[in-house]
């Protein structure tokens, strides 16, 4: 049966009866992950946790709209590895320009953004959303903040790594190969001191720095971790879901 929290899924018989408040936008990417995860890890994340998310808070009441997924995101240290699909920020901006103006169209102010891909930022892109739409209220969740992940994985990375790898045998375990196909997530550091410590900032050359595409090691991965630490991702933002959609404030 059709969800009706599901834009993908419904008709316009539902659409015209449902009076929604708050739009949920999921952005992933399409790119390599170390050997042993699919190029679209990050858009089956997303998806996932998405629409676990926005099924907890419509059963309590919220009256919130789960658009499809943009599976393409910011690939622009990637471009040597075949088939990593890259868009512009410029190009993100643009998109989400003209899914805003039609959310204003259609009596939405509210809108989420659920990141799934590190290389996508769209802080500035909000700042000038609220200049050109200052009617629609817009921000973004990188889901994989969530939570502490040091309660549920024991080797530190951020991209193809234990997480991710757990996630994807939660959600996907028939599109990872065995772990014994993939690399140790081996990634050189940086030199210099600022960049080491955080307040200097540069892309990575993605294939300098990493031998098999992943940044940290995968090898003790289980879908167990990854059915437990989702589990908490869900629960947390589907409350931040109910808590927007219901406050007309965000202060107190």
């Amino acid at each position: 049966m059709p969800k009706p929290y599901l834009l993908s899924e419904i008709n316009w018989k539902t659409v015209q009866s449902t009076s929604y408040q708050l739009a949920i936008l999921p952005w992933g990417a399409t790119e390599a992950h170390n050997y042993h995860l699919p190029y679209a890890t990050d858009n089956y994340q997303v998806e996932h946790i998405a629409k676990r998310a926005a099924a907890k808070a419509w059963a309590v009441g919220t009256p919130l709209i789960l658009l499809p997924l943009i599976p393409f995101g910011v690939q622009s240290g990637q471009l040597d590895i075949p088939l990593c699909m890259h868009l512009n920020p410029s190009t993100q901006l643009a998109i989400l320009r003209d899914t805003v103006d039609t959310l204003k169209r259609h009596g939405i102010h509210k809108m989420v953004i659920l990141n799934g891909h590190g290389g996508n930022n769209f802080k500035t892109m909000i700042r000038e959303l609220s200049v050109s739409h200052p009617e629609v209220f817009v921000c973004s969740v990188d889901w994989f903040k969530i939570g502490d992940q040091s309660m549920f994985f024991e080797e530190e990375g951020d991209h193809a790594d234990e997480m991710e790898t757990s996630a994807m045998l939660h959600i996907r375990p028939d599109l990872v190969r065995p772990l014994s196909a993939a690399g140790d997530g081996a990634t050189k550091q940086y030199r210099i001191k600022g960049f080491k410590d955080g307040w200097a900032t540069a892309q990575r050359p993605w294939t300098t720095i990493s031998q098999d595409t992943g940044t940290g090691n995968p090898k003790k991965a289980t879908a167990e971790k990854g059915a437990a630490y989702l589990d908490e991702v869900v629960k947390e933002l589907s409350d931040f879901f109910v808590e927007l959609a219901k406050n007309e404030s965000l202060f107190v």
